[in-house]
């Protein structure tokens, strides 16, 4: 049987207090720029897929910095390069949107399946690189969430 993505998932804006944003650069399409994004296990909570995806990608421990939700849900047409990764029919994804603030840039350690490199830029570069729409909107957020 196969294990198909379930198509809920969160996107976790890793930021600083004075406005720097983590980018990672996926592995499976190098050039394309992100924060933290992963699809929901069955069984946990939209803030355990936030805790379990900042743990897997970056080896940071959200539980102990400020993870916060907020407020945004996005619904978008899954790109059809991984379309594979959800049952047959599945077109769409939701996202939630959290942030996590850290005391400072802090290193990181990738998971070199998913992530090649990292970056830490200010807000307004880090959204001009990534590839995602819904990604840049959120990090454009940033400022009134400061």
């Amino acid at each position: 049987m196969i294990a198909y993505k379930i198509p809920v998932s969160v996107l976790v804006v890793i930021h600083t207090a004075d406005g720097q944003v983590l980018l990672l650069e996926r592995a499976d399409a190098p050039g394309f720029w992100q924060s933290v994004t992963g699809s929901q296990d069955a069984g946990e909570t939209l803030e355990q897929t936030a805790i379990r995806e900042v743990r897997e990608e970056t080896g940071l421990d959200a539980g102990k910095f400020a993870l916060t939700p907020w407020g945004i849900e996005n619904r978008y047409a899954i790109y059809e390069r991984w379309r594979h990764r959800y049952a047959p029919g599945v077109t769409h994804n939701t996202e939630y949107v959290f942030g996590l603030q850290l005391p400072a840039p802090l290193p990181v350690v990738l998971a070199p399946r998913e992530h090649l490199r990292c970056l830490w830029l200010p807000w307004a570069a880090a959204a001009e690189r990534c590839f995602s729409p819904s990604n840049a909107a959120a990090i454009r957020l940033l400022p009134m969430r400061l």
